[in-house]
């Protein structure tokens, strides 16, 4: 019985990178993701890394472990405050937060 990845797109006011967000497991490209948006994917039991990007801006790769059954939550959202905004130019993982919940 595979496990469960299930990705939410939301934060709190507003997001400064819009548009839609390209989802990778194990480097493979799986789905995409608008504001507001949950996606599931079922997903082999074991170690994986998920990313998201939008175009050359992207999420910091995260790793987890997810056993039969389990479900893996995460939450994604574009830079929100301006600062963050204006960094992401010039180091583009900045762009995306990706946090476990």
């Amino acid at each position: 019985m595979p496990g469960t990845l299930k990705l939410t797109r939301r934060g709190f006011g507003m997001e400064l990178r819009r548009g839609q967000f390209e989802i990778s497991v194990d480097g493979r490209d799986i789905g995409s993701l608008n504001y507001g948006d949950t996606v599931e994917e079922q997903v082999e039991p074991g170690h994986h890394t998920l990313g998201i990007r939008a175009g050359r801006y992207s999420s910091r790769e995260h790793s987890f472990d997810v056993a039969d059954g389990q479900v893996a939550s995460f939450r994604c959202h574009g830079a929100m405050v301006w600062p963050r905004w204006v960094a992401s130019f010039v180091k583009p993982d900045l762009a995306i937060s990706l946090m476990r919940e």
